[in-house]
C-alpha cells in the first residue's frame, strides 16, 4: 500500500539529507560520475566505496535479489549472517543502527527506535534508551518499550534459536533459574533487561561495558509482539516494525515484501523506502547468480561476499563490467577451524602440522586472488580492526607450506605417517569448495589425508560444522569459515569466534577455540578503559589464539563486489560491510 502523501514527502526529505551527508543529492551529479543522456550515473569503479551512486529519490519499482542458499533464518533472534543483518533492516528495526551510506561514517551508530544513543549509569553497568513515540508494527498495534525487553529475553534462548548472537546472553544479569521464556515463562528477567515504562528499556550489565550501542543495531532488539509470537515458527511471519512487511515466504524458494503502511517514514530518517516491491530468489546457483546479476535480470546479490571465480574472469578483463565494481577492504577473515575434540588434533603439534603443511597461496587463489579475495592473513584480527597488528608465528617459504616442519611436528604429536580426517565447507560457496580442495592437496605432502563434506550454508552452524555432537561423531577435524566483525575493535571481532564460554549446543561459531589463557585474556581486555591498553591486550588474545594453533587464517578479505543495473542509491557501507540495502531503489 502507499503512504499519506505526508509521509511521501518526509521520506523523500530524509534521503535528500542522506544524500547530502554523503555528498550527492537529487540531481547533482558526483565527482566520478557523469550524466548519461538519459540521466543515469555513468559506472566508475569503486565510486560506490565513497559516494552514493546513481543517486535518486524516485519510489516505485520491484528490487529483484537472489541468494546461493536459503536463509539461516528471518526471525531477527535466530539469524547471524552479515547479509541478514542489513537486508533485515528492511521489516526491523532495532534501538540503534549503523549510519546509513559510505565512507567511515557507515561504520558508527546513530538512534533507530530510539530517541538518542544509550545513557550509562556512572558504573557503566546499567544502560537507558528511550522509545520514540508514534511507532507501529504492521497490524498498527503501537511498539513499546515492553516489546523490545521481550525481544531482548526472547533471544536468549539458543535452543531455540540457534543461530543469534549471544552478546546479551553474556553481558546481562540474568536471574540464574531463567532458561528462557518457553521453558521458565514465570521467572522474572527484570534483573538483565527491562521496561520500566512504555518507552523506557534498561539493561542491567553484569559487568561495564562501553559498546552496548553497537550491541543494540543488532537484531535482538528489534521488537517482538507478545501476542504474535510463534517461538521457532515466528520466523514463518515476521511482524514488521519497518517499511516493509513480508507478502509471502515460500522456505527454500522465495520470499516477497512489500509496503508496510503502517510504517511511519516521519519517524525514521533513515530509510528512504524506495522500491514497491522487494522479490528474492532462493538456493540460485552461485554461478548463475553472478550470471544474472551481469546480465540485468536481478539487481541484487544478498549474500554480497562478492564475485564468484568463474565471474571474476568475465569481469575483470571487460572495462564496462570493471567499472560496475567495487573492490572493498572488509572487516572480514576467511579461515579454516581447526578442531581439537577431533583425535589427533586434540594435540597441538598435530594442530601445528596443519599450520605448516598449508599452502597459504593456494588458500588466497581459491578465494579469487589478491583482488577478489584479499590479503593473505598471518594472524587472525584483519588490518580495519583499530589496533591491528600483523605478525607470522608460522612463515614457509615463499608462503607455500613447509613440508620438513610440518612432517616434525607429525614426529612430535606421535603420528609420523599422517592421519586422516574430515574437513566441511559451505557446498552452495564454490569458493570455500576450493579451499577444501586447496587444503587437500597441501595436506596430502606430508600425510595427512582429508575427507570433503559440502553442506548448505542455511544450515551449516545449526546442524553440521557448529554443532557440537555431529562434530564428534562425525569426526570433523577442519572447518571452512568466515568471520566478519559485528564492530571494528578487538571484542567486535574476536568474542564470537575464540571465547570457549560462547560454546553451545549448536550454532556455533566457535568450536575450535578452546583455550582458558585466550579467555582470560578476553576478560582482561573487555574490561580495560584505556584505549591503548585495550588494543594491545585484543593483540595479546591473536597471538595467544595462534600459539594454540586451533584457527588456520586463509585470508583478510577483499570482495569484488558488482553493482546491478538500473539500481539507485548505491553505497558500500562499512558498519553493514556490504551494499546498504535500505538505501537501493530501482529506476
Amino acid at each position: 500500500m502507499r503512504r499519506k502523501s505526508a509521509l511521501a514527502a518526509a521520506a523523500t526529505a530524509a534521503l535528500a539529507l542522506v544524500l547530502s551527508a554523503c555528498g550527492g543529492g537529487g540531481g547533482q551529479q558526483q565527482p566520478a560520475q557523469t550524466a548519461t543522456a538519459g540521466g543515469a550515473a555513468q559506472p566508475a569503479a569503486n565510486v560506490a566505496l565513497t559516494q552514493v551512486f546513481n543517486a535518486s529519490t524516485k519510489k516505485g519499482g520491484t528490487l529483484k535479489a537472489a541468494h546461493s542458499s536459503d536463509w539461516d533464518s528471518l526471525d531477527p533472534a535466530d539469524t547471524y549472517y552479515g547479509y541478514s543483518f542489513n537486508f533485515g533492516r528492511l521489516y526491523w528495526r532495532t534501538l540503534t543502527m549503523y549510519k546509513p551510506g559510505p565512507g567511515p561514517e557507515g561504520a558508527t551508530v546513530v538512534p533507530d527506535l530510539a530517541e538518542g544513543l544509550g545513557q550509562p549509569s556512572a558504573d557503566g553497568k546499567t544502560w537507558t534508551y528511550k522509545i520514540k513515540s508514534g511507532l507501529k508494527f504492521e497490524d498498527g498495534t503501537p511498539i513499546t518499550a515492553q516489546d523490545v525487553a521481550y525481544a531482548v529475553a526472547r533471544s536468549f534462548d539458543k535452543e531455540t534459536f540457534t543461530h543469534g548472537p549471544s552478546y546479551l546472553n553474556e553481558l546481562l544479569a540474568w536471574p540464574k533459574d531463567f532458561k528462557g521464556i518457553y521453558k521458565t515463562p514465570d521467572v522474572d528477567y527484570k534483573s538483565a533487561v527491562e521496561a520500566t515504562d512504555d518507552s523506557t528499556v534498561v539493561f542491567h550489565l553484569t559487568k561495564p561495558f562501553a559498546s552496548m550501542d553497537y550491541i543494540v543495531q543488532m537484531p535482538m532488539t528489534a521488537p517482538v509482539p507478545k501476542a504474535k509470537d510463534t517461538g521457532a515458527k515466528y520466523r514463518e511471519h515476521v511482524i514488521s516494525s519497518g517499511p516493509y512487511k513480508f507478502e509471502s515466504v515460500q522456505a527454500g524458494k522465495s520470499l516477497a515484501l512489500v509496503r508496510n503502511d503502517q510504517w511511519d517514514a516521519a519517524t525514521d530518517p533513515h530509510r528512504p523506502a524506495l522500491p514497491d516491491r522487494i522479490e528474492v530468489q532462493l538456493n540460485v546457483n552461485a554461478d548463475d547468480l553472478d550470471n544474472q546479476l551481469m546480465s540485468g535480470n536481478i539487481h541484487l546479490d544478498v549474500p554480497g561476499t562478492g564475485l564468484q571465480p568463474a565471474a571474476l574472469g568475465k569481469v575483470l578483463p571487460d572495462p564496462a563490467m570493471k567499472a560496475r565494481t567495487d573492490n572493498p577492504v572488509l572487516q572480514r577473515l576467511w579461515f579454516v577451524s581447526v578442531i581439537p575434540d577431533t583425535k589427533p588434533l586434540d594435540n597441538l603439534d598435530c594442530r601445528k602440522a596443519i599450520m605448516w603443511a598449508a599452502d597459504r597461496v593456494a588458500n588466497q587463489t581459491a578465494f579469487g586472488g589478491p583482488v577478489a579475495g584479499g590479503e593473505i592473513a598471518t594472524n587472525v584480527m584483519p588490518p580495519p580492526i583499530k589496533g591491528q597488528q600483523k605478525f607470522d608465528l608460522y612463515q614457509t617459504p615463499e608462503n607455500k607450506g613447509d613440508v620438513t616442519k610440518a612432517k616434525e611436528a607429525l614426529t612430535a604429536c606421535g603420528q609420523p605417517n599422517g592421519f586422516s580426517t574430515t574437513m566441511s565447507f559451505r557446498s552452495d560457496r564454490p569458493r570455500e569448495k576450493a579451499l577444501a580442495e586447496a587444503m587437500q592437496q597441501a595436506l596430502d605432502k606430508v600425510g595427512i589425508k582429508l575427507t570433503l563434506k559440502g553442506f548448505p550454508s542455511s544450515s551449516y552452524f545449526s546442524d553440521y560444522a557448529g554443532n557440537v555432537e555431529y562434530v564428534k561423531k562425525n569426526g570433523i577435524g577442519l572447518a571452512a569459515h568466515g568471520w566478519g566483525s559485528d564492530w571494528p575493535d578487538g571484542y567486535g571481532f574476536l568474542q564470537a569466534i575464540v571465547d570457549s564460554r560462547t560454546i553451545r549446543p549448536a550454532g556455533n561459531y566457535n568450536l575450535s577455540v578452546k583455550n582458558p589463557e585466550v579467555d582470560k585474556l578476553i576478560d582482561q581486555a573487555s574490561s580495560e578503559l584505556d584505549a591503548t591498553a585495550r588494543e594491545k591486550l585484543w593483540v595479546d588474545v591473536d597471538k595467544k589464539v595462534m600459539e594454540d594453533a586451533s584457527l588456520l587464517p586463509v585470508v583478510w578479505a577483499k570482495a569484488l563486489l558488482l553493482r546491478g543495473q538500473n539500481v539507485t542509491n548505491v553505497a558500500y557501507n562499512e558498519g553493514q560491510q556490504g551494499y546498504d540495502y535500505i538505501m537501493m531503489g530501482v529506476q
